[in-house]
């Protein structure tokens, strides 16, 4: 048995707790997968590495309207795919060699573990480590629907559908989330005939009503959009492509295509490292129940010393929120003291697609809900990018800014953007509602520049009807 001051499952968010306060205590680290995580590896950061091409492969194709006439000669699709993983690949392998080899009072372990008690787990070796601290950082790994064929080799996830050696011609998105629509983008803009099955009636669900009703429409004119339809086989073709049966509205058909994507999302690898078997609290969908300081629960009672953070205990499942859990985490390790609250009340969410959406707080349906249980009423505006000077100028006509706040206070309750950089014109909202500013203190109270996109946030926060 081997005893460590702090142990530390998963690469990802959890490498950040190993400061310099740790430097003359024993850590150990453990990661079975690619060190680095999720977000560095096969998420966030490769995937907008793909998104921003895919964008300059795009205007091409729009430019037209505005006079311009640009032209795409093609994609090199090896050339993108080895500039992201060249770059990402070399930080993942300084980030393992830094805690492997660089840091005396720092142990790598490079095997999948599983709990054997509330701060010990064994190694397939058979080592039982334990520690005063434990975090629980595992992540989460994609979802594979158990249909014939989904082992097949042209089955993808988001996971290796980034490192295929060539750009398929015809591919096969399952799912309907944040991330069957960046891959969309991708591959619809660099060539690639897409086709969607999702097996509701619209794209990303989850979000406002207006946002999925729009974006859907938007989705359905760039792609072969398939509603309401599920995918029941996939079969293998001698050519090497695949025929996979989709049962939709119109009965059964085959569609055959070079390669599939399976994007249905993501579920917490809390079964792997026996967390259940451990005795620890789980929700339903398998994370870890903590609670509001990260402490994971045994029984509705916060387990001492046992902590978790990110897609393992979080139904966020984004990489800032799991930053945000990591720095709370941090503290509390070493100020048990003054333990801190994780803050979860305005969490921002973008899906990098075409076109970009962004939201936070609450959705109308939401909103209307908590005016039910308080008994406040809430308002909202709509405002078009193409109601603005610069919107206007870019000819938009899809764009939209929606602001959701409370009648009598302008509390701005949600915000919601589908259009041009709309990841970033939202953040001034986001700031507005950590902060307390009303909606007409925010849109009355500071310059906007004119005439900047911005202005369309503006004048949304003007339109609400809170006096």
């Amino acid at each position: 048995m081997t005893h460590y001051d702090l142990a530390i499952i998963g690469s990802g968010s959890g490498n950040t707790l190993i400061s310099p306060e740790w430097d003359d205590r024993e850590v150990v680290l453990v990661e079975g997968g690619t060190f680095g995580g999720t977000c560095l590896n096969v998420g966030c950061i490769p995937t907008k590495m793909y998104v921003y091409p895919a964008g300059l492969a795009t205007a091409a194709a729009e430019s037209s309207r505005l006079g311009v006439d640009l032209f795409l000669d093609g994609v090199r699709w090896r050339d993108i795919r080895d500039r992201i993983f060249t770059r990402i690949d070399a930080i993942s392998s300084g980030g393992r060699k830094y805690r492997a080899d660089e840091l005396r009072n720092v142990r790598l372990i490079e095997d999948y573990v599983r709990l054997t008690g509330e701060r010990s787990f064994e190694t397939p070796s058979g080592e039982v480590v334990t520690a005063d601290q434990l975090v629980i950082a595992t992540g989460s790994r994609a979802v594979r629907p158990e249909i014939p064929g989904i082992s097949l080799p042209q089955v993808h996830t988001s996971d290796t559908v980034m490192r295929l050696e060539d750009l398929p011609k015809r591919l096969l998105i399952l799912g309907g989330g944040y991330i069957a629509a960046e891959f969309a983008h991708v591959f619809g803009a660099f060539g690639t005939e897409v086709t969607i099955a999702v097996r509701s009636g619209g794209m990303l669900r989850h979000l406002d009503e207006t946002v999925s009703e729009a974006f859907t429409e938007q989705a359905a004119r760039q792609w072969d959009l398939r509603l309401d339809t599920d995918v029941t086989q996939i079969t293998a073709n001698d050519d090497g492509s695949v025929t996979a049966r989709l049962n939709g509205p119109a009965g059964p058909a085959d569609l055959g295509v070079d390669a599939v994507l399976v994007a249905i999302g993501r579920t917490p690898n809390t079964d792997a490292l026996g967390a259940a078997q451990a005795g620890l609290d789980l929700h339903d969908d398998g994370r870890l129940a903590v609670d509001d300081y990260q402490r994971v629960l045994r029984n509705g009672a916060p387990v001492e010393g046992l902590w978790s953070l990110g897609d393992a205990s979080s139904d966020y499942q984004l990489k800032h929120v799991a930053n945000h859990e990591a720095k709370i985490v941090a503290h509390n390790l070493l100020h048990p003291e003054a333990l801190r609250a994780s803050d979860h009340r305005f969490v921002p969410a973008a899906v990098f697609s075409h076109p970009q959406v962004a939201s936070v707080g609450m959705t109308e349906e939401e909103a209307l809900a908590h005016a039910d249980a308080t008994g406040t009423a809430v308002v909202t505006a709509v405002q078009h990018y193409g109601s603005t000077a610069y919107g206007w100028a870019m000819e938009d006509s899809t764009g939209f800014v929606k602001i959701i706040a409370e009648q009598p206070t302008g509390r701005i309750l949600g915000a919601h953007i589908l259009g041009h950089e709309a990841s970033m014109i939202i953040q001034p909202v986001i700031q507005a509602m950590s902060f307390g500013l009303d909606a007409q203190t925010m849109a009355r109270g500071q310059y906007w520049i004119h005439p900047a996109l911005t202005e369309v946030l503006e004048n949304a926060l003007l339109n609400l009807k809170t006096d």
